[in-house]
């Protein structure tokens, strides 16, 4: 098999991002969770399970999240919830990234996969605590065939991350340990298991299966007391790709928010043997604001050491992003790309704002997109709403026919433009991103005092409608700003432009375009590589 090849399939193909912010630590009072969810090939909607009633004797069919393949069915629950995406009516929402784990761990038998663990769970459980017991009893009664998750479950008062991974091949259940957020702090997961030590009892805060420790015993995994048993060190060593492309995303995240975070580079750079391992989870400097979270959903290191728009890997428009897979070689030797928390593979991207001051169906909204953070404009979905905006519907299209009716082509469209040209073009998608963002943001309280002073059914009639109405309003700015850019910047030209409008001759045709060609950066770089080619002769 080539080298490229195996390459490509030691990278998990769902590799994705949680940020988590405690009520105590958010701006508002707000517990806040976010997921881009990474997963080339997918094609990115947003799923609804409505609210129902099932007869004795109804069975649920299980679906795999990432092919959608058939794993089987299970009896129905009597009564389960709305479900929006990875929210549900009562303010529940639970999201997800694979660290992987130990390979021999994984029980392709079981019924359920972290998808189906996630949405059966959001149809089924109120609050986070419940979640948990909801999703370890399904694992128990059926299998779990996933490697191993990091889950991050919240409700309007408290957020839990839960570590979970099988027993292996035919063994039901899983070996597992949730830990809640101290309030007044931030966490994060990327593709890692972080959960180390865990307090034995205190069950206020902890949560584990009984046998955690037993099976890493069994497999030779673990040897010591209990109280220094480390749940990632055993089911999830470290290795490089651990620290440098998965740890170092929680790092930024961390930077964001609090002063002192270099003394963690060490660690995070993944090179050194000798470091000070970064803590699970930190408080911030200053509360935390709902903006600045989908901001640090954007990130891709800016202004650290490992700035993407700092090194050759930039290419001639200084663009952060790069080519995956995230190994490559040359001449035998092995290299890697950095891996930020905003990436173009991204096909759904979430932050959920969950308050308890505000009734259920009012105070839970999932800020949704369908493509890489860094281009999209988030939209407010409410909990309670009962139809999907047609543009994130999965029926409008699919990963295999496009639609300029559906938020993810459109987006990808227009991302796909502006990656080619990155810092010519993207400020063109900045300033509508920014102000469809601050609009909608500051809408919010006003849509939610009409809200409160409705009668429960009419407020979700209303909260639905205007989840369908900011959805459009995207995306009627987003095919305006499609439709500019491929007539402004056509052919690696611009048109020049005076008072928002195309110049023009008196006879109606464009004055002469603007020719900017390449960045200064580039330049130097084609003059220090290739000058007495390119040099004109005196």
């Amino acid at each position: 098999m080539a080298a490229w090849l195996l390459l490509a399939m030691a990278t998990p193909s769902h590799a994705c991002t949680n940020l988590i912010v405690g009520k105590k630590a958010s701006a508002d009072g707000s517990v806040m969770i976010t997921y881009n969810a990474d997963d080339y090939g997918s094609y990115g909607y947003l799923r609804h399970y409505p609210a129902a009633q099932h007869p004795k004797g109804t069975m649920r069919k299980l679906y795999h999240y990432e092919t959608n393949n058939y794993l089987g069915e299970i009896p129905e629950a009597a009564y389960t919830y709305n479900v929006m995406g990875q929210i549900n009516e009562h303010q529940l929402s639970i999201m997800e990234t694979t660290f992987g784990g130990r390979e021999e761990l994984v029980d392709t038998t079981g019924l359920m996969d972290y998808g189906e663990l996630m949405y059966v769970t959001l149809q089924r459980a109120k609050t986070a605590r419940e979640a948990i017991s909801v999703m370890t009893k399904l694992v128990e009664d059926y299998g779990y065939q996933s490697e191993g998750e990091s889950i991050t479950i919240a409700d309007p008062n408290e957020a839990w991350v839960l570590e979970i991974i099988g027993k292996g091949p035919g063994k039901k259940g899983a070996v597992w340990v949730a830990l809640r957020l101290p309030d007044d702090c931030i966490t994060a997961h990327a593709n890692q298991a972080r959960i180390t030590t865990f307090p034995l009892k205190d069950k206020e805060n902890c949560l584990y299966a009984k046998d955690v420790i037993k099976v890493a015993r069994e497999h030779g995994w673990f040897s010591g007391k209990d109280k220094d048993f480390s749940f990632r060190d055993a089911y999830a060593p470290l290795d490089f790709g651990a620290r440098r492309i998965c740890e170092a995303r929680v790092w930024s995240f961390f930077n964001h928010h609090c002063k002192g975070m270099e003394r963690y580079l060490p660690f995070v750079l993944g090179k050194d043997k000798e470091f000070e391992e970064m803590p699970w989870c930190v408080k911030p400097d200053a509360p935390v604001s709902l903006h600045d979270l989908k901001m640090d959903m954007r990130d891709h290191y800016e202004g650290t050491i490992m700035d993407m728009t700092q090194d050759v890997g930039m290419g001639p428009y200084e663009a952060p992003y790069r080519q995956t897979p995230l190994y490559f070689e040359v001449d035998s030797v092995k290299y890697f790309n950095e891996r930020p928390i905003s990436t173009q593979q991204t096909g759904t991207s979430y932050v959920a704002q969950l308050r308890s001051w505000l009734p259920n169906h009012i105070g839970g909204v999932l800020w949704f997109g369908c493509d890489d953070a860094n281009m999209l404009a988030y939209t407010p979905v409410y909990c309670c709403a009962t139809a999907v905006p047609k543009c994130y519907d999965e029926r409008t299209a699919d990963a295999f026919h496009f639609s300029m009716q559906s938020a993810f082509w459109l987006q990808n469209c227009v991302a796909n433009i502006i990656y080619a040209r990155y810092c010519q073009l993207f400020p063109e998608l900045q300033t509508v991103r920014d102000g469809l963002e601050a609009r909608f943001e500051q809408e919010q309280a006003s849509v939610e005092s009409r809200a409160q002073g409705m009668a429960a059914t009419e407020a979700v009639k209303m909260l639905t409608a205007y989840t369908a109405s900011t959805a459009q309003q995207m995306m009627d700015e987003w095919t305006k700003l499609f439709e500019r850019i491929q007539v402004k910047y056509n052919d690696f030209a611009v048109k020049p432009e005076a008072d928002g409008k195309f110049k023009a001759t008196p006879g109606g045709v464009s004055v002469p375009l603007q020719r900017p060609g390449y960045p200064q950066r580039f330049r130097h770089l084609i003059v220090e590589k290739e000058a007495a080619r390119y040099s004109v002769p005196q």
